[in-house]
């Protein structure tokens, strides 16, 4: 059975409790990840020892026979040396594949951290020479959207706090996928609030800025009321305020919610349980959301709204249409409150 794959948590751990492997590959989308263990790679000789056995270097401005020659030097009054190769993204693979020698067979008393930021490397024989040296390779996919406040939720979790749906949301609205952003925001969360905490919508105003009243999470629930002035009242924000609620989040969450509602009529008996797996609902809110826009939308509105929604995705971004965005939005929130279901 094959071996789950490292996770970024996972290589962090082992780090800590000084278990390392000869060489660690470090790429994907996701930069954050690469950045954040390329530190920590440069925590693990004291300081004593940095200065005969600790090298950054960088791709584009050196030779892998060099790379290679470095890593396989005998450490100087200590147990082992470091080599951290940063911006490998930036040459080209068959120059980083002349590593591959050393990746199939690789010094143990050498640290290799390759940093491949912001892309995936590709090449079978690179991968293959990987596995077979031994080394731990973390592939960094960026985040999905949709997957934020999951994300989002887990990292609070990390730092012995809690929070509800609407708070995760509004810190996906506000800082999106800037890990680094995310992470300092809610580290500074926890160093604010006592153990156990909740990071409450009204905590992230206070401390982080962002309008608890209007936010995407608030929308959603406007238009599964049918609550045209909320609804209103929120993309009057939104237009007031662009940075502080991007329409392209706010999109994929109407999206996401009208989708929803559409898959929750095709559910055999409509049953809160069957609704619950069939969507993958968190909690009991997001249920009573669900069955609250039930309440106002047939299934004809919905594929209705479904298709204006994409209409509007498309004009946004400039196909068939020259008006602002936020008009478009406003036309688009128009057409979803007064949808008749006319297919």
């Amino acid at each position: 059975m094959a071996l789950p794959a490292p996770t970024f948590e996972g290589i962090m751990k082992s780090l800590r409790q000084r278990q390392y492997a000869p060489v660690y590959f470090l790429h994907g989308e996701e930069g954050y990840f690469t950045d954040a263990l390329a530190r920590e790679f440069e925590k693990i000789l004291p300081e004593d020892e940095k200065a005969f056995n600790q090298y950054v270097i960088y791709a584009p401005e050196t030779d892998p026979l060099q790379v290679m020659d470095l890593c396989r030097r005998i450490p100087m009054m200590s147990e082992r040396q470091v080599v951290i190769l940063k911006e490998a993204q930036a040459i080209r693979a068959d120059k980083l594949a002349k590593l591959i020698p050393y990746f199939a067979s690789p010094v143990s008393t050498t640290v290799l951290v390759v940093c491949h930021r912001g892309v995936q490397a590709k090449g079978k024989e690179l991968m293959a020479a990987l596995k077979k040296g031994g080394a731990v390779v973390l592939d960094s996919p960026k985040i999905k959207d949709y997957n934020l406040p999951a994300f989002i939720g887990q990292y609070i979790r990390q730092k012995g706090l809690t929070a509800d749906q609407k708070a995760l949301e509004m810190l996906r609205d506000f800082i999106g996928s800037d890990l680094s952003r995310l992470y300092n925001e809610i580290d500074k969360l926890a160093d604010l609030l006592p153990p156990n905490a909740a990071v409450t919508p009204e905590v992230i105003e206070r401390n982080i800025g962002v309008s608890k009243e209007y936010n995407t999470f608030e929308l959603v629930d406007a238009f599964a009321a049918r609550d045209g002035k909320k609804v209103f009242r929120c993309l009057a924000y939104f237009r007031s305020n662009p940075k502080a609620v991007p329409l392209v989040l706010a999109t994929a969450s109407v999206f996401n919610f009208f989708a929803d509602l559409l898959a929750a009529y095709y559910v055999p008996g409509r049953t809160d349980a069957g609704i619950t797996e069939e969507l993958k609902l968190r909690n009991s809110f997001a249920l009573k959301r669900i069955r609250q826009g039930m309440a106002n939308y047939n299934p004809f509105q919905l594929v209705e709204i479904i298709s204006a929604i994409r209409t509007f995705d498309v004009r946004s971004k400039g196909v068939g249409s020259r008006q602002n965005e936020h008009q478009l939005f406003y036309d688009l929130a128009y057409h979803i409150l007064t949808a008749p279901g006319r297919l």
